[in-house]
């Protein structure tokens, strides 16, 4: 009983809320008007915003891509510059620019950390096609700054194992170049035993670089080659002697062989004459044929 009576007043009370309603929105008719301008106005600025995060996402993507193919871009044409003998390695450092310029400005970890990643690549490729010598100065300050840039893409991208793994790999191909082998052996062991790293290209390059590191440890040193022997002159003074015994042991050719095959060869020695035919067995018959006077 007591619960219907209970819904029974609540009905009383929404009927009689209904009934005096058009009388309250009467008088409060300005504060509905302004509550409802400002809703539409916030949902208008969440829609705007979210779109306009969007397309800036897209924006940024499709800069980070163009900057991103445009290191392997410039690396090929490098190359093809130096077999003409030009260095157009300084190019490197223009890219490298363009994309700490693109860290620094995104908010996205995850894109930021890959252009960071990217610019230490091509502070280090600098000095890979550069034609002249670098010198120890300018090899320590340069890989420095790749350093600095692997480590703060690491720092950046810490909760994504792709991208982590391969700054931290980058740091030990610093420590490798600059010849702290022993250092960048623990690097590329600490990424290969790191669980989370599992799976990911730099845990297999790192791998790849332990078992291959000894070999390039040492100097290339070339041997210095022999001077080459003065030949005498003429070209059957040193030449080897090729014989050749024809059917007739008694008799020999003898045919020079110059070294220089450029040269011109000499006439081979004729065949001596001999009456003695080679094999009793290739005698040929001689016949006599008279051949009758014309007329």
């Amino acid at each position: 009983m007591k619960s219907d009576h209970r819904h029974e007043l609540k009905t009383n009370e929404l009927a009689d809320w209904l009934g005096h309603f058009p009388q309250w929105a009467k008088e409060n008719r300005t504060t509905l008007i302004g509550a409802a301008v400002v809703i539409v106005v916030a949902a208008a600025v969440y829609f705007w915003v979210f779109y306009q995060k969007r397309v800036v996402s897209t924006r940024t993507q499709v800069r980070l891509t163009g900057l991103v193919t445009q290191l392997p871009t410039q690396k090929g044409a490098i190359a093809r510059s130096l077999s003409q003998g030009t260095d157009q390695s300084y190019v490197l450092l223009d890219v490298a620019r363009d994309l700490q310029e693109f860290a620094q400005s995104a908010t996205d970890d995850e894109m930021a950390a890959l252009a960071l990643i990217d610019r230490a690549e091509a502070i280090r490729a600098e000095l890979h096609y550069r034609l002249g010598n670098v010198s120890n100065a300018e090899l320590t300050k340069q890989t420095a700054l790749a350093q600095a840039s692997y480590q703060t893409a690491l720092q950046r991208a810490s909760e994504v194992p792709a991208l982590a793994a391969k700054a931290q790999f980058g740091l030990g191909l610093c420590e490798e170049e600059l010849g702290n082998f022993d250092k960048a052996r623990e690097i590329y062991q600490a990424v290969t035993s790191n669980a989370e790293y599992e799976g990911t290209a730099a845990t297999a390059e790192a791998a790849y670089r332990l078992e291959t590191m000894a070999d390039y440890k040492g100097s290339v040193v070339f041997k210095v080659a022999p001077e080459p022997q003065p030949q005498a002159a003429g070209p059957q003074a040193s030449a080897p002697v090729i014989q050749i015994k024809p059917g007739d042991a008694n008799a020999s050719i003898v045919i020079p062989v110059p070294n220089d095959v450029g040269a011109t060869p000499a006439a081979p020695a004729p065949a001596p004459e001999t009456d003695v035919l080679p094999d009793a067995t290739d005698a040929v018959e001689v016949l006599e044929v008279n051949v009758p006077a014309s007329g």
